[in-house]
């Protein structure tokens, strides 16, 4: 069986087969450190979100640059990162369904620490029927719908549901999650500043008002990478879920940042590796990576090498991905050259490979089992 850390270590990158990811050592850690001061000196929390990354050794790395725990999509997973020794985890999807909630509560024996967010009576109802046959308690946060309308309950409805919670014995409200997903890539600065402080009004009024009801009330959760920096403003909230900024894509890198300037936050640390395998064919080229690899959703895949990245990328079917040139001012790849990328969605791009490959000043010094990789339950 092939060991990819033991072939890969000591390589330059472009030496190592593709398609694969890499992870830029140094601009991931910029990137770490960059979020984290700027929610230390705001004097709020970071609960990344490892659903990005899928990788319980980053997820480390976070925790060790100050984050107080992390987040997590589905209960599978809170598994994965409990099992890994992470503590402070949230699952911010809501559990609902029989075999959900007993894995839930299962969970909650070997991991304490434990939160998960609520927001509908049926599932409250089965949650606290099955703590209360293990005698064991859970802390919830109550979800916000505040104008994705995914997952949560209307604001204007959220105080009924909290009375439910805390008449009950084994659920503790700790507070809400307010997480306004369809504003984070909002191109404009200033529209996207405008929609997130709208929704986490909203929010905040919640809050206020549960606070009131009941001391246990302390944790405003909400807040993501494309309106980080403008979230750390609200008073009311406590911690950002921001996941994101670690890696970065070309969805995240193609919106204003605060100055108004198309120079992000933060560094494309996440890469791809791609060989040219066919052309010159026309005006184009096709690559190994396609739909298998590259995950299509999101913004545009970027071409990083600096003499090719006038080239378009677009999807050429399950295996493959086509490179064209405007113009034939442009430049073509030879058959065999490697080239790097910027995906075009980190979280489910990464959710296709069972590796990262770290360098370092262009070469490989590590590897990272994308461990979460496929927990989707």
């Amino acid at each position: 069986m092939r060991d990819p850390k033991k072939e890969s270590i000591g390589r330059k990158k472009l030496e190592l087969d593709t398609p694969c990811l890499l992870v830029d050592l140094d601009l991931l850690d910029e990137n770490l450190q960059k979020m984290q001061a700027w929610v230390k000196a705001a004097g709020k929390a970071l609960r990344p979100h490892a659903k990005t990354h899928k990788c319980t050794t980053l997820a480390k790395m976070q925790v060790a640059n100050g984050a107080i725990g992390v987040c997590a999509a589905k209960v599978s997973e809170a598994e994965a990162l409990a099992e890994a020794g992470l503590s402070g985890v949230l699952i911010t999807g809501p559990v609902a369904g029989r075999e959900k909630v007993n894995r839930l509560v299962s969970l909650l024996g070997r991991a304490p620490f434990l939160m998960a967010v609520v927001d509908h009576p049926a599932t409250i109802g089965l949650l606290e029927s099955r703590l209360a046959e293990k005698n064991r308690q859970l802390d919830v946060l109550l979800d916000l719908d505040v104008g994705h309308r995914r997952t949560g309950v209307a604001p204007g409805k959220a105080l009924d549901l909290a009375a439910k919670i805390l008449g009950l014995k084994h659920l503790r409200l700790r507070g809400i999650q307010a997480y306004a997903g369809h504003v984070q890539h909002i191109p404009r600065y200033e529209d996207r500043k405008a929609a997130s402080r709208e929704a986490l009004r909203k929010a905040a009024a919640v809050f206020k008002q549960l606070q009131a009801l009941t001391e246990t009330c302390t944790v405003f959760s909400a807040s993501g990478t494309g309106t980080a920096r403008i979230d750390l403003s609200i008073a009311e909230l406590t911690e950002l879920q921001a996941g994101s900024y670690t890696l970065m894509d070309a969805e995240y890198l193609a919106i204003e940042s605060m100055d108004g300037s198309d120079a992000a936050d933060y560094h494309p640390a996440l890469t791809m590796l791609t060989t040219v395998v066919s052309g010159p064919h026309g005006r184009q080229v096709t690559v190994d990576a396609g739909l298998k690899a590259l995950y299509r959703d999101g913004g545009r895949p970027r071409v990083l090498t600096p003499e090719y990245g006038q080239l378009q990328y677009e999807w050429f079917g399950d295996e493959y991905g086509k490179l064209s040139a405007a113009n034939r001012a442009t430049p073509l790849p030879e058959a065999g050259m490697v080239l790097e990328l910027v995906v075009s969605h980190c979280d489910p791009t990464v959710n296709l490979f069972d590796s990262l490959h770290i360098t370092r000043a262009g070469k490989v010094v590590d590897v990272w089992p994308i461990d979460l990789r496929g927990r989707c339950q």
